[in-house]
């Protein structure tokens, strides 16, 4: 490329038009802002709802990460800027078609539905934002914070159910194969297991649906920062998705043990109510391995000062 052409390219995407970065930045803000507030009754039911609701207790934190992940990775993201209508006028026109179907249509869904529908059509207006201030190669280095911020819409009812019981199951079929490995003597009936001397069910509060959404979250952000390959990610987070399970079962076969010939309130107690750190932190340990066999140029750095 002649060196004109190329002075004439690098001009043309470090457009002075919208001002400087720290400027940008504050136009976005003040874009957030705005559509906030026309959104004002979705964004209050969203907060209250994430409040309220235990299994959604991390949704509002999802947004504050994924502005975390954008200063974070600054420098690759906002090395060249522009401004991208194009990319802009299309997230802004599927914002606005699902906001105006949440409103007209949404009499007619479920709150929590209804409620799915705005912000998605939110977050395509935070996007077109980003687009319009930032341009289009920002865009493309922010694909995962961008993306990341769909984790901040509330999981359907309908597919809530399905998961909780997917890990209920998950969960039952563990506990069966490590009591069975303890050599524990144990009638199962469905999700209910009988001891000699204690009885327990797997109940849909003891799915483990909320340490499982935070180690799968935690997961993806790990897979982002530490494997380059997106098959590489796509298995840490797999084996996450497996690990919350396998944690879950861990953890009820514990409990179930210790109140079986140690104390019965086990199973009423303080690591029973508030003892899911600790197995979430098993979880971690589980994956750790994971993560290093998937990280070759870590192995062979170790094997090097090994030598």
């Amino acid at each position: 490329m002649p060196p004109q052409t190329l002075q004439t390219t690098v001009h043309s995407e470090n457009s002075p038009s919208l001002g400087s970065l720290s400027q940008r930045v504050l136009f976005y803000v003040g874009w957030i802002t705005v559509t906030c507030l026309l959104f004002l009754h979705p964004v209050t039911a969203f907060v209250r709802y994430s409040l309220s609701n235990d299994n959604a207790s991390h949704l509002v934190l999802i947004p504050l990460i994924g502005a975390w992940l954008l200063y974070l990775e600054r420098d690759r993201i906002f090395k060249l800027l522009a401004s991208d209508s194009r990319s802009a006028w299309l997230f802004f026109a599927a914002g606005s078609a699902l906001a105006l179907l949440a409103f007209f249509a949404g009499r007619h869904w479920s709150a929590l539905t209804q409620l799915s529908v705005y912000l998605l059509g939110l977050i395509l207006l935070w996007i077109a934002g980003f687009a319009f201030f930032f341009g289009r190669l920002a865009l493309r280095g922010a694909r995962f914070p961008l993306s990341f911020l769909l984790l901040t819409i509330p999981i359907p009812d309908v597919v809530l159910d399905q998961s909780i019981y997917l890990l209920q199951k998950g969960s039952a079929e563990i506990a069966a194969v490590l009591f069975d490995w303890s050599g524990v003597p144990v009638l199962r009936a469905g999700f209910v297991f009988h001891l000699a001397h204690v009885n327990i069910e797997v109940a849909r509060e003891c799915s483990g649906i909320r340490s499982s959404l935070a180690l799968v979250i935690l997961a993806i952000l790990v897979a982002h920062f530490y494997l380059g390959a997106f098959w590489k990610q796509a298995v840490l987070v797999i084996a996450g998705l497996f690990v919350m399970i396998l944690k879950n079962g861990v953890r009820i076969v514990t409990l179930t043990l210790l109140a079986s010939y140690v104390d019965p309130a086990f199973l009423y107690g303080r690591l029973h109510r508030e003892g899911g750190v600790v197995f979430f932190m098993l979880g971690l340990l589980l994956l750790a391995p994971l993560l290093w066999l998937l990280q070759p140029g870590k192995r062979k750095a170790a094997a090097a000062a090994v030598r």
